[in-house]
């Protein structure tokens, strides 16, 4: 949906992209830059007494070091000033003063595991994922975004209020869909 909404309205796009100039900048293997930012380093703190933070350990704190560089390349992308599209990482709220278009798109998990299996299909047979290691990955993958915004906003994941425009991507055809969050974000920077 993100790169199809950039092509459209004809913006600079970033998801991947901010974990290679991360890789590069810090010299780091692509491969542990995405680990560390899914694995949202957050949960390598230890909360205590009233939630306050302790210091991470070893790798914990290489991970915390990953994400405040990407909240910097976040940053530095905003700064350059063109219209961008950044799927994720916590954009919405890194970039909060710049009043971001937040949009946030869902679908009912049976759509979200076709599309999974769809792209698992396109891997060597030895490489692919079964439904079932699919499916534990979309859940864990959900329960780590829905702990990282609870802590980061002091919001409940559910509260659709931290968003512009939610979108239930369940049924439609993602370029159509794409075609209509266009036409809306276009009328809301007009607004």
């Amino acid at each position: 949906m993100g790169r199809r909404l950039a092509d459209l309205l004809g913006w600079d796009y970033y998801d991947r992209e901010i974990i290679q100039m991360l890789s590069e900048q810090q010299g780091l293997d692509p491969e542990y830059v995405h680990h560390a930012l899914s694995s949202h380093g957050w949960h390598q703190y230890q909360l205590t007494y009233r939630s306050s933070f302790r210091q991470p350990m070893g790798s914990a704190w290489r991970h915390t070091e990953v994400l405040a560089k990407q909240r910097e390349i976040i940053q530095e992308i905003a700064a350059e000033g063109n219209d961008c599209v950044i799927v994720g990482r916590d954009a919405d709220i890194i970039l909060h003063d710049a009043s971001p278009f937040r949009v946030f798109v869902c679908a009912d998990i049976q759509s979200r595991l076709a599309r999974c299996v769809r792209f698992e299909a396109k891997k060597e047979e030895a490489e692919r994922l079964s439904e079932k290691e699919i499916l534990r990955n979309i859940r864990r993958i959900d329960r780590n975004r829905r702990q990282t915004r609870e802590i980061l906003t002091g919001k409940s994941a559910a509260d659709g209020s931290a968003f512009d425009l939610t979108v239930n991507a369940t049924g439609w055809d993602i370029g159509k869909l794409a075609e209509a969050v266009a036409d809306f974000s276009a009328r809301w920077f007009e607004r």
